[in-house]
């Protein structure tokens, strides 16, 4: 019987009913995968709600925990504090062509964008899949992208799939996973739900709830594992709960706790970056605008929570990923086979 996150207890804070980012209201996923022989790679969607985005924004912030990476979109996202578009995800090389396919699908919906309406702010965030995908063959097209924005649901595949296809994660195989918490403020419940795209970090520096589990794992790969502390996380975190912006950037920068409860030194290759948007206040292109706000009095739990749920949605998509063979014969083991290969136990 394989692990699952039923196994493993991060925090105390219970979870929402899918445990993913879309038990946040209106917050949709979809993958457009490719598995061709050397061509294992991926785009995909996040919709911040089910309604308009483009005119009916969302207020958002980002922390670039460190910036080795090639993300499309952060600059006016930092200078405005917005989302007005799919949050997308790929491989390093084919940001431009995800970004082209995910204008070409909002040009085909807002009729009035780049004539009586401005271009929109489209974020395209990366990680480099090189080891496990061939970017240099540029298999992602711009259809891609549209076909991962028309799967969008409230249910999705975590692991090995989408932008995740060809990534790792502690010398094991990584890519998407997520997690939600439920928390009660000032008497009613909200949910924060985070998703990550899974790339970094080292075999001997994992750690589960605590446990250096990744030292025991490192006899049983010496000969197989990436040794070297590259690679990047993107990690999304949404929520209902009425935040600021100051609060949004508040919140992302507490993912680099989370990533250092899993091991990561957050090291000089890695692109490690938060964008972290709430639901609960829509900005329309009004005179004036009127939003609420928590007090700061309850911000301890709504980091709490996140820290947790970051901390889990990097565990799930090591629980979710598959092993794959490369082509040299070396293999990248997923945590289920690491741990029968190494005789351990969660």
């Amino acid at each position: 019987m394989g692990i699952n996150l039923e196994n493993i207890s991060i925090g105390e804070i219970k979870t929402g009913k899918l445990n993913k980012i879309t038990d946040v209201p209106g917050v949709k996923v979809g993958h457009a995968t490719i598995k061709e022989n050397n061509i294992q790679t991926g785009v995909t969607a996040i919709f911040p709600h089910d309604g308009d985005i483009f005119n009916e924004k969302l207020l958002a912030s980002s922390v670039v925990i460190n910036g080795f990476g090639k993300t499309a979109g952060l600059v006016q996202l930092e200078e405005l504090g917005l989302i007005e578009a799919p949050i997308m995800l790929t491989n390093t090389m084919s940001v431009g062509d995800v970004l082209s396919g995910t204008t070409k699908y909002l040009i085909s919906k807002y009729k009035k964008i780049g004539n009586e309406m401005a271009a929109p702010n489209i974020l395209v965030c990366e990680c480099n899949d090189g080891v496990i995908n061939d970017m240099r063959a540029m298999a992602i097209k711009d259809f891609h992208a549209k076909e991962a924005i028309e799967s969008a649901g409230s249910d999705f595949e975590e692991g090995s799939v989408g932008a995740g296809t060809g990534m790792i994660t502690m010398s094991l195989k990584g890519g998407i996973g997520s997690s939600s918490r439920v928390i009660n403020i000032d008497s009613s419940n909200y949910t924060i739900g985070s998703l990550v795209l899974s790339n970094f970090g080292r075999i001997k520096d994992l750690k589960i709830n605590g446990r250096k589990i990744g030292k025991e794992l490192y006899n049983a790969h010496k000969n197989t594992e990436v040794e070297r502390e590259k690679g990047s996380i993107i990690i999304i975190i949404g929520t209902d709960i009425p935040l600021s912006n100051i609060q949004l950037k508040r919140v992302a920068k507490r993912a680099g706790v989370a990533l250092s409860n899993v091991g990561s030194i957050i090291g000089h290759g890695s692109g490690d970056i938060s964008i972290a948007f709430s639901t609960a206040n829509k900005i329309h292109d009004d005179n004036m605008h009127s939003m609420k706000f928590i007090s700061d009095k309850f911000i301890n739990d709504v980091f709490r929570a996140t820290i947790d749920c970051v901390e889990e949605s990097v565990l799930s998509a090591l629980i979710h990923g598959e092993s794959v063979k490369l082509k040299s014969g070396k293999t990248i083991y997923s945590l289920q086979d690491s741990l029968k290969k190494s005789n351990l136990k969660l």
